[in-house]
């Protein structure tokens, strides 16, 4: 079994397998992008309302809500263009695809976000500093509501295509759009204290308005870094164990990597097995862990299996901790490799 390193394409029968199948990662990069666009459309629509009743109430906490649901629209705008390069098949260069774009455009949003916030606070603290009569308190309540309504719809669109797609950025953006909503129903509150003679309301409501947005940018911002840390769930590493010990002539699993790219799992698994078992033997035995591992995994892209023989199993027998790893860089036992 050592030293013998081959993919399933070096085999006359991979035709029958793939021909006329569609990249998942593009099926689902599709179902991204439809959602990005049709909650830009939501968002923008609700922040355009909000903006006519702005200008006509001088509401500052309106207006902040206002800035933060242009900035969420505007969020749109790298995810759509992540979710377009994934669509690309990997290249010698990036051959793993583009699916960490994905990654760094939640970093923009992230910063967009941040920024929707010190505006925000500017114009609050400004408010506060200068106060303005706030009029049309029917309008603005009203246009609370409509906040309300237009981002918890956009919440629940996101949210489940994220989830179908197994986009953390997607349903991050809708998790972030249902607080949004929250926001917006503050406003509400903002007027009635106007209306009720405390007309420092406003610009306190638009102050704890910028809170929220700190606390939903400080979310968004760590699960944004775990993931370009390559930080995985503990749960779906134990999937891939589980999955990978149920095939016939598996003995152990001895070790498990995995890493998201976009909403894309790639995944590493050394495992062993009898040591009497012939190349061909082994080659099967990874070729129904990879099976076994794409049939409970619906977001895995791509799986390596790494077959050893029991007793000396594992990166750390290959790689002894005296050498330098980098001098060994491609040295590998029966390796099985498929996307």
């Amino acid at each position: 079994m050592g030293g013998h390193h081959h993919r399933e394409d070096d085999h006359g029968h991979d035709h029958g397998h793939d021909h006329g199948r569609i990249d998942p990662s593009i099926a689902t990069s599709d179902r991204g992008l439809w959602a990005v666009k049709w909650s830009f459309v939501g968002l923008f629509v609700t922040a355009c309302i909000q903006l006519a009743i702005v200008l006509l109430s001088n509401s500052i906490s309106l207006l902040a809500d206002t800035i933060h649901n242009f900035a969420d629209a505007a969020t749109a705008i790298p995810l759509g263009i992540a979710f377009l390069l994934m669509r690309r098949p990997p290249a010698k260069r990036f051959s793993y695809g583009y699916g960490r774009v994905e990654d760094f455009a939640g970093i923009v949003i992230v910063l967009i976000i941040l920024a929707s916030a010190g505006v925000a606070a500017y114009e609050a603290i400004q408010r506060l500093l200068h106060p303005e009569p706030v009029t049309h308190l029917a309008a603005v309540i009203v246009a609370s509501i409509i906040g309300f309504l237009g981002n918890e719809g956009v919440a629940i669109f996101r949210i489940k295509v994220g989830r179908e797609i197994g986009s953390a950025a997607l349903m991050a953006d809708g998790y972030h759009a249902r607080t949004d909503g929250w926001t917006s129903l503050a406003v509400l509150f903002g007027a009635l204290g106007v209306y009720f003679g405390y007309p420092k309301a406003d610009p306190v409501i638009g102050l704890l308005i910028t809170a929220a947005i700190l606390v939903i940018v400080w979310q968004s911002a760590k699960d944004v870094l775990l993931r370009t840390l390559d930080a995985v769930e503990p749960d779906v590493l134990e999937e891939l164990r589980h999955s990978a010990l149920h095939v016939d002539g598996v003995r152990e699993v001895t070790e498990v990597r995995a890493r998201w790219l976009g909403h894309r799992l790639v995944a590493e698994l050394n495992v062993a097995v009898a040591p009497e078992l012939t190349v061909d033997r082994a080659h099967a035995i990874a070729a129904d862990i990879h099976a076994e591992l794409m049939r409970h995994l619906k977001f895995l892209s791509r799986a390596s299996v790494h077959i050893d023989p029991v007793g000396a199993s594992g990166e750390h027998y290959h790689f002894p901790a005296a050498v330098d790893s980098h001098d060994h860089a491609g040295v590998r036992a029966q390796h099985h490799d498929h996307e």
